[in-house]
């Protein structure tokens, strides 16, 4: 697997985990399409992370790390709710978005190092 394989299967699971959250939950909040938005904007990523695209990349990065950090309030909400699906949703989107992180810094380090 590479970055831009990595930022394609994160973004399909924040988009489909995401929705599955809204669709699922009791008051439709419309904060639970969050993690769609920015699914979405790292799909659109894709091809500008596959063609190595410095810019695309770093917004990539960016916008995955950012998404990273707001999943740990819905994380906590439902841990205090004793939520368990959801713990194990939100869960899904932080695995998926810290893998795709690891595999964006792999990239990086392996394009410094030919340069």
């Amino acid at each position: 697997m590479n970055s831009s394989k990595a930022n394609l299967l994160n973004s399909i699971i924040l988009i489909a985990v995401g929705s599955w959250g809204y669709f699922d939950g009791d008051g439709k909040s419309i904060t639970a399409l969050i993690p769609v938005i920015f699914g979405v904007i790292l799909l659109l990523c894709t091809n500008g992370v596959k063609n190595q695209n410095k810019i695309i990349a770093h917004i990539a990065v960016l916008v995955t790390f950012i998404c990273l950090i707001g999943l740990f309030m819905p994380l906590n909400g439902a841990i205090e709710r004793g939520n368990d699906i959801a713990v194990g949703r939100v869960s899904a989107m932080i695995i998926s978005s810290v893998i795709a992180l690891i595999f964006f810094i792999k990239s990086f380090i392996k394009a410094r190092r030919k340069s």
